[in-house]
């Protein structure tokens, strides 16, 4: 028996389908076109997976994962975030972990399922490894949700005061056909923020010679936490 599946299963409320489905762009033409919803809230899913998560076989997470509803793949994968936080030493379970995730990118089809677990699961993973997997994501992912893979995992990094990957990976994304997808630009410009809380100056380093050609959005994203007189300088591209 499933109980993971089970369990998440009973805490589906209808009354809050309608505002999900609207939050993560249901409808037609958006990113998250068709997407099904059961009506849970994230820290609900997290007690569930608290509760459930040494219970949980690659089967049952495989059922999880490849489900309609969005709140079992999300499940799955904070479930799946857990064995591997848990599997400390055991790199044959941790790998596990990370050939499954790899194996169903195709199931993780919004900002929340990539946000939620990528830096959790890859950039642990590639803290001490070669880390080509995520400028291939980057640069030729199958999906937006690839290519935010790519770019999201470097968080680890960054909370590792690691930030070359960061400003490596964001130059994939300047390179890219223009416009860049409004969620690409605002993960890239996230990162860019984030790695800027670390060495500021890098950060003006790397946007003195960028900020004129720099995507809108992605560039009011790094430079958020700067003052509001610096802001509007570098919004000024003329």
């Amino acid at each position: 028996m499933n109980t993971l599946y089970n369990k998440i299963l009973s805490k589906q409320d209808p009354d809050l389908v309608p505002g999900l489905a609207r939050f993560f762009k249901t409808g037609p033409g958006q990113y998250g076109e068709g997407d099904k919803f059961l009506g849970i809230k994230v820290p609900t899913v997290r007690e569930v997976v608290k509760d459930q998560w040494q219970n949980a076989s690659f089967k049952d997470l495989e059922e999880c994962m490849i489900s309609k509803y969005h709140e079992m793949r999300l499940a799955a994968l904070l479930t799946l975030v857990q064995v591997f936080k848990h599997a400390k030493k055991d790199e044959r379970l941790q790998k596990q972990s990370i050939d499954f995730y790899l194996a169903h990118t195709q199931y993780i089809n919004n900002w929340d399922l990539v946000d939620l677990s990528c830096y959790e699961l890859l950039g642990n993973w590639l803290l001490n490894r070669d880390r080509k997997l995520l400028y291939d994501l980057a640069d030729n992912g199958k999906t937006i949700w690839e290519q935010r893979i790519g770019m999201v995992s470097t968080m680890q990094f960054i909370r590792h005061n690691q930030l070359d990957d960061t400003f490596n990976i964001a130059e994939i994304f300047l390179a890219k056909p223009q416009p860049l997808h409004d969620l690409l630009q605002k993960a890239v410009g996230w990162l860019l923020r984030e790695a800027g809380k670390r060495d500021e100056q890098r950060l003006k380093d790397w946007l003195s010679t960028r900020y004129k050609t720099i995507p809108r959005t992605m560039l009011r994203y790094a430079i958020e936490k700067f003052p509001e007189t610096e802001r509007k300088l570098y919004l000024i591209k003329e």
